[in-house]
């Protein structure tokens, strides 16, 4: 065995052991989704379509949140590196407050302008209803969310991702009790439906971002909201690198406001086909999300210890793991696809549609991989522009066009969608790794 296997293999342990626990927390947050899409089906498609719509506009938000989230990460990342840790703290402090106000923000459009939200997305008469009373519960606390991505982000910089798995193990227990008992009652009490839905999620917000701060305040990069208050550069350095990173977030979002109205165009059903398929793909980017955090925090520490070449070996090591976890992934989706659909509904016509749509996936999962993890490590070396640039031709004149043109005029619906889709995953792909590369050279 050579050093530098040996260096390889240790390298590896070091992604694994940050990367682990992070998929472990994706999956467990998206565990949140699925519950409720899952639980909702049993109601009704109609409030299945109530729910993606809301949720479609949700994400848009959450783009914002996440984005922030990012810069948080990369800037601490490197601080860390550096061994400044009370330049770290500071940046940790005006992301907080920076998640609050945007956080508040939000919340207030979400209860003024809920209803003409949800009629840009194309939301019909029987939805709207529906989709205007989840919306409204699960947006206007839009500052617990926020909260929750910049808390988590500032333990996993600092190389802490055990504690927010953690968090997030006992958050879905509970949001699993409250999401069966407000939807379908128990003893004497009748159930609240899709509005039971929702408030089991913004419970599971609140404690999850009470329990975050918790341990935040017993890290090394503790801080006070309140004590020595002061606008350094730290957030002029962090609105900087968050702007691409949250306009990246905005285009993907807006772009799949635009392709969801387009699918809505093509029949709710297909719709609702659309939605069931991506709550069980979206587990299919748990590794790559859990390793694309492992990615920008190590390429981001080791720039700021002034290891380029490091870097560099950390980025490529962790995306041929992130390729080899996907792609056995995508072996699941195309042979088990039926099987999971039968959880959401027993509707022939529907189930074929899901299939038909994650089987196309399933090859789409190595070059998802490496797009998730290159943007990632990109991000973690203060480049959030080229992931911006491959998501703003991906989304909005790959898959965008693709469906009206596959999917609409050519009429093949479902399969049209999903296979715009692979199409922009493949480009996006060879185009990160290419920047990537020119980056570390």
């Amino acid at each position: 065995m050579t050093e530098q296997n040996t260096t390889n293999k240790q390298k590896i342990r070091v992604i694994l052991a940050l990367a682990v626990p992070a998929m472990i927390e994706n999956i467990l947050q998206t565990v949140v989704g699925f519950v409720d899409t899952l639980f909702v089906s049993k109601i009704g498609l109609v409030e299945v379509t109530a729910v993606g719509i809301a949720n479609a506009i949700l994400a848009v938000y959450m783009a914002i949140f996440m984005a922030l989230g990012t810069g948080t990460s990369a800037l601490i990342a490197r601080s860390v590196g550096a061994k400044d840790f009370e330049k770290a703290k500071s940046i940790a402090k005006q992301a907080t407050w920076i998640a609050i106000l945007i956080g508040l923000l939000f919340g207030l459009i979400s209860l003024f302008f809920a209803e003409p939200l949800l009629k840009i997305m194309g939301a019909e008469p029987n939805v709207l209803e529906v989709a205007v009373t989840y919306f409204r519960i699960v947006a206007v606390p839009s500052v617990f969310i926020s909260l929750m991505f910049v808390f988590g982000s500032i333990l996993r910089a600092a190389g802490d991702t055990k504690t927010p798995m953690k968090v997030s193990v006992w958050i879905n227990i509970v949001h699993i009790v409250f999401d069966y008992l407000l939807i379908f009652g128990f003893w004497k009490f009748g159930g609240l439906g899709i509005t039971g839905a929702a408030w089991a999620t913004v419970i599971a917000r609140i404690l999850g971002t009470i329990a975050l701060y918790r341990y935040i305040v017993k890290s090394k990069l503790h801080f006070s909201l309140f004590d020595g208050f002061s606008f350094n550069d730290s957030p002029r350095s962090l609105i900087k690198l968050s702007t691409p990173a949250a306009a990246e977030r905005l285009i993907m979002r807006l772009g799949q406001v635009l392709y969801f109205g387009l699918i809505v165009h093509i029949g709710t059903a297909t719709y609702a086909a659309h939605t069931i398929a991506g709550n069980i793909e979206i587990f299919s980017y748990m590794p790559g999300y859990g390793l694309a955090v492992a990615a920008t925090t190590l390429v981001g520490q080791n720039l700021g210890a002034n290891q380029k070449k490091e870097a560099y070996s950390y980025g490529m090591l962790t995306t041929g793991i992130a390729v080899l976890f996907m792609s056995f992934i995508g072996v699941i989706l195309y042979f088990f696809s039926p099987w999971f659909v039968t959880w959401f509904t027993t509707d022939k016509n529907v189930i074929d549609m899901v299939t038909t749509a994650l089987r196309i996936d399933a090859f789409a999962q190595p070059a998802l991989a490496i797009g998730l993890v290159l943007a990632g490590a990109l991000q973690g070396a203060g480049d959030t522009k080229s992931p911006m640039y491959s998501t703003a031709v991906g989304m909005w004149v790959i898959r965008v066009i693709g469906v009206y043109i596959l999917g609409i005029q050519m009429g093949t619906g479902i399969a049209g969608v999903w296979l715009s889709i692979l199409i922009d995953l493949f480009v996006r792909a060879g185009y990160l790794l290419l920047r990537f590369k020119k980056k570390m050279a």
